[in-house]
């Protein structure tokens, strides 16, 4: 069982991973860990007992746009694996930056039992390329008290941003390098 935390306020610190590491997480289907590797661990900075059991949104920075995880959970839901850049916070508000494939793992039926996420350390010049989009959907999130219409509004500028530049979300994701 997890260990409630307060939530700490970003510092404005990054961590970093080696290359060669991968941070693995699995969850059942609302979100919850159930796994968590040493990298995860190490890296952001939870015990094992503060994060089994919580939901996976623990790390989630608070300057990552919220139209990206609904892309991601629409995407997991319908059965179809998914890349993004995440900046996920550490448990002292510090960030660290992830090229996350997430995909869902099935059960003997054939049915969602839960998720499976890796992530790779990302190449430094696609986070510059997605900060400032990510950065609009962020505006556009937070400038609307109403939660919902902030995230459907952030949502139809991401799929207007990818309709523009002529490319699907994954198609997008390959070409930043």
């Amino acid at each position: 069982m997890s260990i409630a935390r307060p939530r700490v306020a970003p510092t404005g610190h990054e961590r970093f991973f080696a290359d060669d590491e991968i941070i693995v997480s699995k969850t059942d289907v609302t979100g919850k860990i159930l796994y968590a590797n040493h990298v995860f661990l190490r890296v952001s900075g939870y015990a094992e007992a503060d994060v089994l059991g919580a939901p996976h949104s623990l790390i989630r920075h608070p300057d990552m746009p919220r139209a990206v995880f609904k892309l991601a959970w629409d995407r997991l839901l319908a059965g179809h694996e998914i890349f993004a850049y995440v900046n996920n916070m550490a448990c002292n508000g510090d960030n660290y930056w992830v090229l996350a494939h997430m995909t869902p793992t099935r059960g003997p039926d054939g049915t969602t039992i839960g998720f499976h996420s890796n992530r790779r350390v990302p190449d430094r010049s696609a986070i510059n390329q997605v900060l400032p989009i990510y950065n609009a959907l962020l505006a556009v999130e937070r400038a609307h008290t109403d939660r919902a219409f902030g995230l459907r509004t952030s949502s139809e500028l991401l799929a207007t941003t990818l309709s523009d530049a002529g490319k699907s979300y994954d198609e997008w994701v390959w070409t930043l390098k």
